[in-house]
């Protein structure tokens, strides 16, 4: 607890230095334009457009420290949380640099310093408690580069909207009806599956299971970026998106697979957009079929029974096909509640590559501005989601094998994991939100013999 302490202090001074004004509208997740290439709005004659930039410099920082009380546990493995209580933390500072070469184009580069580990060093739970904390955690800061790519806009007609200036995001202009490209390193999940409620960990939920579609198994190196292409073509009421992403090498691994030859994932996803009862709302349906190396879990056991060891998938790993299929509802209630909605489902007879231990999923939740308590920049968030493995995964782990976030070293009363989260972000000025979130987790990896646990954390957030 006292290192937390220390690293609430660093990271308070650290976002103080980031309280430049950030821009009054746009989106505030750093992707690369999932909502900038939303449809484009109608201004009215009397409404200037934005100017249009031709370079930017952005930057946000965010401390995040998570405290999990000890809990009961009847056993535990190589990859099971600590029963015992802990204190973690995670600290990042992004750069966003951007230029335009042409009309239409962008050129975006994030370096970013990451330092910190989730609790259980990102062990323990499918559905994992912090969007914030990677695979691969460090006690030293570290520089890497998650997105540097290039974005093309053809603009095919319709009405023009102002683009607001924002992170990844050119202040300019857009017709509704458009194509977007978008080339380089990026996340699969910047232009797939987004949802304006629950899909930004800096921002609105932390958990793995409610800012995406748990079973959405995404392309993606240990940090969760990839590197790969995109289309996607707005026209009217509805949009179509398509991708091709580089696959890891090794599931789960930092490195990708850069000869893009056998191993590769397809993405595409149908989005149609609507008014209920006199607000926005989104219905998406996103597919994905990958070729890459996964193990199948039946396989796993019969070698391990055959040479009487513990089943590994990594002994027999092949180059396999995998697919799977989600759904993404995004829904305006009144001028300042939201609801979101997500299900998911992936073939669980082999092993997962690159996200997290989820073959079937479900999760919901409000999202509400402060607006009713004159906190118009605050917003409180209440979410639910509920996950499950399959049958083969089920006994792969019960025999003792080990999945990308779990293992318990045994699993004889599997249930659902089931996960309440509940946060509350407090705009302390024009740039800066410090975020209050507790999270409880039942059935921890799937199993009714550890559990539940609970988790208070503090995230703090500024961005100019």
């Amino acid at each position: 607890m006292q290192r937390i302490h220390r690293r609430l202090i660093a990271g308070a001074a650290l976002l103080a230095v980031a309280a430049a004004p950030a821009p009054e509208s746009g989106p505030t997740s750093d992707t690369p334009g999932s909502e900038s290439n939303a449809p484009a709005a109608e201004n009215s004659p009397s409404e200037a457009l934005p100017a249009i930039q031709n370079w930017a410099i952005h930057g946000q920082s965010t401390f995040t420290g998570i405290f999990q009380p000890g809990f009961r546990s009847a056993f535990r493995g190589p990859q099971s949380l600590p029963p015992s209580a802990e204190g973690r933390e995670t600290w990042d500072v992004t750069l966003f640099g951007g230029v335009r070469p042409w009309s239409g184009a962008e050129i975006w580069v994030n370096p970013e310093v990451d330092q910190g580990f989730g609790p259980g060093n990102t062990f323990g739970e499918a559905g994992y408690v912090s969007g914030e904390a990677y695979k691969l955690g460090s006690a030293a800061p570290y520089v890497r580069v998650p997105r540097l790519f290039f974005r093309q806009t053809f603009n095919l007609g319709g009405e023009v909207a102002g683009v607001e200036p924002d992170l990844n995001q050119l202040g300019g202009t857009q017709t509704a009806n458009r194509v977007v490209v978008t080339v380089g390193k990026f996340s699969v999940v910047d232009v797939f599956d987004t949802n304006k409620y629950a899909h930004d960990p800096r921002n609105d939920f932390l958990n793995w299971a409610l800012f995406d579609a748990g079973s959405f198994d995404g392309a993606a190196d240990a940090w969760g970026f990839t590197y790969g292409a995109s289309v996607e073509w707005y026209q009217d009421w509805w949009t179509i998106r398509g991708g091709a992403f580089d696959m890891p090498t090794v599931p789960t691994y930092k490195y990708l697979d850069l000869r893009f030859g056998q191993q590769i994932q397809y993405v595409a996803e149908f989005e149609e957009r609507h008014t209920l009862f006199g607000q926005d709302g989104k219905l998406k349906l996103t597919g994905f079929f990958s070729r890459g190396l996964f193990g199948s879990y039946g396989q796993a056991i019969e070698l391990a029974t055959a040479t009487g060891t513990v089943p590994n998938i990594q002994s027999v790993l092949h180059i396999r096909n995998k697919g799977g299929v989600s759904v993404n509802l995004e829904q305006g209630l009144t001028e300042d509640l939201g609801f979101f909605a997500r299900a998911g489902w992936q073939d669980g007879t082999s092993s997962i590559t690159a996200y997290t231990d989820i073959d079937n999923s479900v999760s919901f939740g409000f999202s509400l501005a402060g607006k009713r308590w004159n906190r118009p920049d605050d917003t409180v968030g209440l979410g639910f989601a509920r996950n499950d493995i399959s049958r083969h995964f089920k006994n792969y782990l019960n025999d003792g094998g080990l999945g990308i976030l779990i293992g318990d070293g045994k699993l004889p009363d599997s249930g659902p994991e089931e996960i309440i989260e509940a946060y509350y972000s407090l705009a302390v000025i024009k740039g800066i939100n410090v975020t209050a979130d507790y999270q409880f987790v039942n059935n921890p990896a799937y199993n009714r013999d550890r559990g539940p646990v609970n988790f208070l954390g503090l995230r703090l957030h500024g961005q100019f």
